[in-house]
């Protein structure tokens, strides 16, 4: 129930921060819902196809396009009757990173797939709809830019797996692994945290 719970936030999270992209790019209603879509399920998506389930997660289950309908509705009229603060996409798409990030671990444990590859999946659970969603908005990647932003994913699924192992309840130790994500994603962002840049031979870095 609770990877249910977390995939369906996870889905609506990142639905906003696409529908929230859409908006800065001036984009119709139509191109604002593809947007929410592509970037709600992308992530999950590529994990399925990755991992070999039987069926995607959200083709067998209207619940997740249901979601993405709401949740592209409820930006659309927030940001219609009040101006969001400016850091409202960055702000969704750490909740979104997190919470995905644990779900997309999840899945590939039930697969009973090796901890490396939990670890690598939840990854790209967590941030393969976001770098789709700045594809077709044709910006560069978070995941491109230096920004703490997979290393959060990687980290915070690595703690639940530890945490899980240690014998902490699976439930209790999602959420500690969450929270994880969310934190250094969010905390990166406030004080400016970057990865180290690759040299580019002029004694400077990209």
């Amino acid at each position: 129930m609770l990877l249910y719970i977390l995939d369906l936030t996870g889905v609506a999270v990142f639905a906003i921060s696409g529908a929230l992209a859409a908006r800065h790019k001036g984009m119709d209603l139509l191109g604002v819902f593809v947007l929410a879509m592509a970037t709600g399920v992308g992530g999950g998506t590529i994990r399925d196809l990755l991992v070999g389930r039987e069926h995607v997660f959200w083709v067998v289950d209207a619940t997740y396009v249901g979601v993405i309908v709401l949740a592209t509705a409820f930006t659309v009229l927030a940001v219609r009757w009040d101006r969001l603060p400016g850091a409202s996409l960055q702000v969704a798409d750490a909740f979104g990173l997190g919470l995905f990030a644990i779900s997309g671990a999840q899945v590939a444990e039930a697969q009973g797939l090796t901890p490396t590859i939990v670890i690598m999946m939840g990854a790209v659970t967590g941030t393969a709809g976001g770098v789709i969603r700045d594809i077709l908005r044709a910006e560069v990647p978070l995941v491109l830019r230096r920004e703490i932003y997979a290393t959060a994913a990687l980290v915070g699924v690595a703690v639940y797996l530890v945490l899980d192992a240690l014998g902490l309840p699976t439930d209790a130790a999602a959420i500690v692994g969450a929270v994880t994500v969310i934190t250094l994603r969010l905390t990166a962002m406030a004080r400016g945290l970057h990865l180290p840049g690759f040299p580019d031979g002029s004694g400077t870095s990209t």
